[in-house]
């Protein structure tokens, strides 16, 4: 979209429409104190393009993911995309984000919807999913809040301290406000989440874990339920990885209460950060519960089968200060994009792609070893692992993305002080076997 600017035509007119002398006298409620006294500091104006010269020059620093190969995750995945997905989701019926609020004209918006909801659905496990939200952290707060509404008597959330922690850190944000208390269970020497640490909270409204983990093994979500049970709080499961699912249990047959996680990895590219996708499912009871909406399906006075927005109620536009939740905006373009992309792959696709992530990682893991890095946990993993690094490897890790564009492992120091030289590794399809035995190879030169 292009930035046309106002002519002195159009601010007088609007000027003479809002009852202002000039736009000093507009902004003239903003405190002096706020207000520059000097002018902004811009550079002389560019033509189009100069700026569009300009721009492409600062992005050349950058490496997109298609030019390098990243052997990192920590909640972002490289994966194949199938090029019917960017082709089908920039067709003009489906190139909005806004919610179809008129279904008459929103058959084709409002059927994509439901089909992504039901596809979740059969991934996770559960009854009912939303029709998306922003992220995966917002959509695991969101649980948090639902347990803590729920609970008569409970102010407190159990969360592994395994859980994502830039998830974590949005739930504090979402809690803080909120009156409640996040309580952090630690991580035992299994890089699993304690589990007798969390048999001696009290006062607990759910308990929150993620699978995969952060560090990438999976954690036994069957104890967790029976635990949850014997304290009568909500059990909620998460994940950053949503194609582990295509080989894992789901957590529905586990006995998750709600599963809340991010989408990215379903036909979305990393985009420098962004957008993902938020999911977020259910079971039956936790239907009038859940914030955001739902698409339907039904039949309209001549018996023609159609869908619309059912049970929307708990949002800001019509409850307010009622609503489930004031923020939960839906990711629509997003949404679509992952039921192109799971309607692509399939059931068998999706285990296939989840089967090739799950063997590279061993492979790389078992290389790696090889080459001088140490293995830190024997728990079962997916496409994620723990590795202490030899010394050196951080300049090593330099120079391979300065000379190979080769980008390797997730120091995981600033975000567990006790695990210096600690690194988690990431392999999926997208990365081949001969850059997985570069790296072993310079590691050992």
């Amino acid at each position: 979209m292009r930035y046309l600017p106002h002519t002195r035509q159009d601010i007088d007119q609007m000027l003479a429409v809002t009852g202002h002398a000039d736009l000093n006298q507009l902004f003239e409620t903003i405190p002096d104190s706020a207000k520059t006294k000097t002018g902004l500091n811009l550079p002389e104006a560019l033509s189009e393009w100069e700026l569009n010269a300009a721009m492409e020059k600062l992005s050349s620093q950058n490496a997109a993911c298609g030019s390098c190969t990243c052997l990192m995750g920590g909640g972002s995945y490289d994966h194949y995309i199938p090029a019917i997905v960017p082709y089908l989701i920039s067709r003009s019926e489906f190139m909005t984000a806004y919610t179809p609020y008129q279904p008459e004209v929103s058959q084709g918006t409002l059927q994509g919807i439901y089909e992504f909801q039901t596809m979740i659905t059969a991934l996770l496990g559960m009854d009912i999913a939303t029709a998306s939200h922003y992220d995966g952290g917002t959509a695991l707060a969101e649980c948090a809040l639902i347990a803590l509404r729920k609970s008569k008597n409970a102010t407190k959330i159990a969360v592994s301290s395994l859980i994502h922690p830039s998830h974590r850190h949005i739930m504090k944000t979402y809690l803080g406000p909120s009156g409640y208390e996040m309580v952090e269970i630690p991580a035992d020497k299994n890089g699993l989440t304690d589990m007798a640490a969390f048999k001696s909270m009290d006062d607990i409204a759910g308990v929150a874990v993620q699978s995969p983990n952060f560090l990438g093994n999976i954690e036994d979500l069957g104890n967790f339920r029976a635990c949850a049970d014997e304290k009568n709080c909500l059990l909620i499961t998460s994940f950053t990885e949503a194609l582990a699912h295509g080989l894992l249990k789901s957590p529905g047959r586990l006995g998750a209460d709600l599963v809340a996680g991010e989408g990215q990895s379903l036909g979305m590219t990393k985009s420098f950060g962004g957008p993902g996708l938020g999911l977020l499912a259910g079971t039956q009871k936790m239907m009038r519960n859940l914030p955001g909406r739902f698409v339907g399906k039904t039949t309209d006075a001549n018996g023609q089968r159609g869908y619309v927005l059912t049970l929307a109620t708990r949002e800001q536009h019509i409850r307010r200060e009622k609503a489930s939740s004031n923020i939960c905006s839906n990711n629509g373009l997003n949404a679509m994009t992952a039921a192109v992309y799971m309607a692509t792959a399939g059931k068998t696709g999706i285990r296939e792609i989840a089967r090739l992530n799950h063997d590279k990682a061993v492979y790389l893991k078992n290389t790696l070893v090889g080459s001088g890095f140490k293995s830190v946990y024997n728990s079962a993993f997916f496409n994620e692992f723990v590795l202490k690094a030899p010394a050196g490897f951080a300049d090593k890790r330099r120079e391979l993305a300065e000379k190979h564009n080769l980008f390797a492992g997730v120091p995981l120091e600033s975000y567990y002080p006790e695990m210096t030289d600690h690194y988690l590794f990431c392999a999926t399809e997208t990365v081949s076997r001969q850059a997985m035995d570069l790296l072993a190879k310079e590691v050992q030169s």
